[in-house]
């Protein structure tokens, strides 16, 4: 990093810190850390039962019948949703794939001892209580309700830092080996106004390297600790993850890495770097030795979308390194060097669509597709979208998805002024795209029939539907996340290439959304 770089960095992070530590009272005060206090001791006595009922879920036939009444109140769940929204019966059946996976995925973990009791308690703690208070009936949730005449978001993607001891081909967020960070304050207010402004008991980490992270003497795991009464995913490389690492994360249990891998070593090692690939099996055998709830998050491309799915692939992962959980995120041409020639076919994207399926449904992998699987989340899910998310950057840069890399606001800024996630959340730009969603089809007690909503195989307004988003662009004054983001955005031929792309996808995906979803839907 030169000098002047260094410069504005440490200026930004001694600002940030200003603010942090000012005369701004907290959104909610004493009530907010009242709340704060009840959500924690709710999440504990959860924990505790759900830990007491896992403990008998160690007797075969008892874990068992338990998994199949879960599963029931599942089910019953979505029908009774479906009643009160209409949903095409194969949405459904999607949603309950998901659901069951996950089930079956808890009853394997049990019965197998992967995990260690403090993961266990804390997973379960908050799981449940986001299970026994959804729908907008959590204090929070209810207030946000109140005032803004919807749901909040259900949860938020941080990227504390842009700093990565890698240099993956076409990386999205284009790390650096030093870059940009969210000042500790700053990093630790979001995070705890998420849960008191916005009910939210579930965070995401990603970078940079969110290991790489140090403000203050701090690093993620300092904010995992803190902030006990979360859930943390936290995509990283591995490669940093050292024996202590790995028993820390045991300890605390409210944190589950997943791991990024492009395949098995060539793949990986051709996008990642020669030697990588037995650092990360290194680190997933001492997040197995420990007990970590642990995943792999894998980057389909046109190169290796033919095999990440395979049965070579999530068989070595699922039963000889111990993963529980796999997601897919399809390569988006932004970042570092984006090229339209990495994406995969819209022909592979169907297959990819196909095989997820199948593994969630016949195999019972907990394995998820995160563009594929837009008929199991009701279409896109950024900006904040009810139940949804949104994105905050390294430098404050607040975005509705990570890969939508262009923002109308920063955090930083947004504080300074005395205000909260919620004024962030009610920019015009953001309440755009929400707008944008409901009118493609997320709306409940939707007046117009199921033939009349966008087709949720391919949901995302950036890279399902490209010459909309342009229009975005020039209608609201958004900052690009990064250079990349820009040439891209204002190169025609990458415009042309995107809308053909969407156009062939559509072309492709539109008989299958009518013939499987919505017309058993109307016969209903």
């Amino acid at each position: 990093m030169n000098s002047h770089a260094e410069t504005r960095t440490a200026d930004a992070e001694s600002a940030a810190r200003g603010v942090a530590e000012s005369a701004i009272p907290r959104a909610n005060g004493t009530r907010s850390r009242f709340l704060r206090l009840r959500h924690q001791a709710a999440i504990k006595i959860l924990g505790s039962t759900a830990w007491s009922l896992a403990q008998l879920g160690r007797i075969g036939p008892i874990r068992r019948a338990s998994a199949r009444v879960v599963e029931r109140v599942v089910r019953r769940r979505l029908d009774k949703a479906t009643r009160a929204w209409p949903l095409p019966p194969k949405v459904a059946d999607d949603m309950l794939s998901l659901g069951r996976a996950m089930i079956w995925t808890s009853e394997s973990i049990l019965a197998r001892g992967l995990v260690r009791g403090s993961g266990v308690r804390n997973t379960l703690g908050v799981l449940w209580h986001g299970f026994l208070t959804g729908g907008g009936t959590h204090p929070p949730q209810s207030e946000f309700k109140a005032k803004y005449g919807t749901e909040p978001p259900q949860l938020l993607v941080l990227s504390p830092t842009n700093a990565c001891n890698l240099r993956c081909v076409g990386c999205y967020a284009d790390s650096q080996a030093a870059s940009e960070k969210l000042a500790w304050p700053v990093l630790d207010r979001i995070a705890a106004e998420a849960t008191e402004l916005w009910g939210s008991h579930l965070l995401v980490l990603s970078g940079g390297e969110p290991l790489a992270y140090r403000s203050e003497g701090k690093g993620v795991l300092d904010l995992v600790e803190k902030h006990r009464e979360n859930f943390f995913i936290m995509y990283t490389n591995g490669t940093l993850i050292d024996d202590e690492t790995a028993r820390r994360m045991a300890r605390l249990g409210n944190i589950t890495p997943a791991v990024s891998v492009e395949g098995l070593r060539e793949r990986t090692e051709a996008r990642r770097g020669a030697g990588v690939y037995d650092k990360i099996l290194a680190a997933m055998e001492r997040l197995r030795r420990n007990k970590v709830l642990f995943g792999i998050s894998l980057t389909a491309t046109r190169e290796n979308a033919e095999e990440i799915l395979s049965d070579e692939v999530m068989d070595f992962y699922f039963k000889e390194m111990g993963v529980h959980y796999a997601w897919i995120f399809h390569y988006m041409p932004i970042g570092r060097g984006p090229t339209l020639r990495l994406l995969p076919t819209p022909e592979q994207r169907l297959r990819l669509w196909d095989r997820a399926e199948y593994l969630l449904k016949e195999k019972r992998m907990f394995v998820a597709d995160f563009w594929n699987g837009g008929t199991i989340s009701k279409g896109c899910i950024s900006a904040g979208r009810s139940g949804g998310f949104m994105a905050i950057n390294a430098a404050g840069k607040v975005s509705p998805c990570v890969f939508m890399p262009f923002s109308p606001c920063n955090i930083n800024d947004y504080y300074a002024a005395g205000k909260t996630l919620n004024d962030v959340w009610a920019h015009p730009f953001f309440a755009h795209v929400r707008n944008w969603q409901i009118q493609y089809g997320y709306e409940k007690n939707a007046a117009r029939g199921l033939e009349d909503r966008g087709n949720w195989l391919m949901p995302c307004p950036i890279r399902d539907h490209f010459a909309e988003f342009h229009k975005w662009l020039k209608e609201y004054d958004l900052v690009p996340l990064d250079d990349n983001a820009l040439a891209a955005a204002t190169d025609p031929e990458y415009r042309e290439g995107m809308i053909a792309y969407n156009k062939e996808v559509a072309r492709l995906t539109d008989p299958i959304w009518k013939s499987q979803y919505v017309e058993p839907g109307l016969k209903n």
